[in-house]
């Protein structure tokens, strides 16, 4: 809650101290000004690409929030079983390279510090004990709302957040009356993730679809079938500040 200064802090300032926060370097949210208005855009990331970043960006703008979390999953249990996942500490690596250079982009790690599958209700509660005094926004694309009740315990997610659901423009997802929601229509650029780690593998190209903080980590750490310091960056245009505005959600 807010300090003497009027700083949104952590409750459990000593545990704070003795480790990074489980928001990885969104840390700064520990220091706003309160209260804010929190974004929280969870996904697999593997890779994070320029659909994730145009989507967290233009959302926080239309919204007028002070932060967006890119929050990385531990487990996604959605996906486990139907395809190997790149190792949570390598894709948290590429995430925070994928902010590291874009305003009010942050990404969380609060998901690889809690273990396990990884549920958005354990997320928004353990954040609201954490920062009582910010207004949280759960950011998700229109496929996956379509699927909203198939969400493990969604009721406490619409309990602890307001819904905002990315919507194609002319496909407007119907959500029941009695979720709190948010329809932000933002044109979609078709990126997908798996297509990505393919063309790791297969020379394509990768110009505007993955940034180059993002291709250096891939190289550092050996990932997607690129062999360990080989540099991949020339295979990739420059995309920061491509100006495309994107719906949808992670991957």
């Amino acid at each position: 809650m807010p300090d003497s200064d009027g700083e949104l802090t952590r409750r459990g300032d000593s545990a704070a101290e003795r480790h990074e926060t489980a928001l990885g370097s969104a840390a700064s949210l520990a220091r706003h000004p309160g209260p804010v208005r929190v974004g929280l855009f969870g996904g697999t990331f593997d890779p994070p690409h320029v659909g994730h970043l145009v989507t967290a960006v233009n959302v926080a703008h239309e919204l007028q929030l002070d932060v967006v979390v890119l929050m990385v999953n531990n487990v996604a249990w959605q996906k486990e079983g139907i395809r190997e996942i790149t190792p949570a500490e390598d894709r948290y690596a590429l995430v925070a390279a994928a902010v590291s250079t874009v305003d009010r982009l942050q990404p969380g790690r609060h998901e690889i510090e809690l273990g396990g599958n990884s549920y958005t209700a354990d997320t928004l509660r353990v954040l609201r004990d954490e920062y009582p005094e910010a207004e949280f926004f759960t950011i998700i694309g229109d496929d996956a709302a379509a699927g909203l009740h198939t969400w493990e315990r969604y009721e406490e997610v619409v309990a602890q957040s307001r819904l905002v659901v990315v919507d194609r423009p002319g496909e407007p997802v119907e959500l029941p009356d009695d979720v709190d929601w948010i329809r932000v229509e933002v044109p979609r650029l078709e990126v997908s993730s798996t297509d990505l780690r393919r063309r790791f593998t297969d020379g394509r190209p990768l110009d505007y679809l993955v940034t180059n903080p993002v291709l250096r980590v891939i190289a550092e750490r050996g990932l997607y079938g690129v062999a360990r310091g080989q540099d991949v960056r020339d295979r990739a245009g420059e995309t920061v500040g491509v100006d495309v505005r994107v719906g949808g959600g992670s991957a």
